[in-house]
């Protein structure tokens, strides 16, 4: 049974750092990243790594946000700086499988910035 599960999500302060993690379990992953949802809005990416360390990033948290992963533990880290109010939403793993075209997510974790 393939499960993703998130952490690190909270209220935070703008200009505040936080650390989202994922732990992925149950297949074998190629490019795990990110998404998020704001209330009202669709579901974007953010950040995405693939298994060679190759990263790729929304235009919106270039340079504030950062994307890793950890291989041996099957976990995919996301470092957000300089938070802005804009970049409240629930945040959500994504794990696409290394061979077949088949992704999976986590349930999802809130991220609020506010003062």
């Amino acid at each position: 049974q393939v499960q993703l599960v998130e952490s690190g999500g909270g209220l935070v302060q703008p200009g505040g750092s936080l650390r989202l993690s994922c732990a992925a379990s149950g297949s074998i992953f190629g490019t795990m990243g990110w998404y998020r949802q704001a209330p009202g809005k669709q579901r974007e990416s953010v950040a995405s790594i693939t298994g060679g360390g190759n990263t790729n990033y929304a235009d919106s948290v270039k340079g504030r946000f950062f994307i890793s992963r950890d291989n041996a533990k099957n976990t995919v880290y996301l470092q957000m700086n300089s938070l802005k109010v804009e970049d409240t939403a629930v945040y959500y793993c994504n794990a696409a499988h290394r061979t077949w075209p088949v992704n999976y997510w986590g349930n999802g974790t809130l991220v609020t910035v506010s003062s």
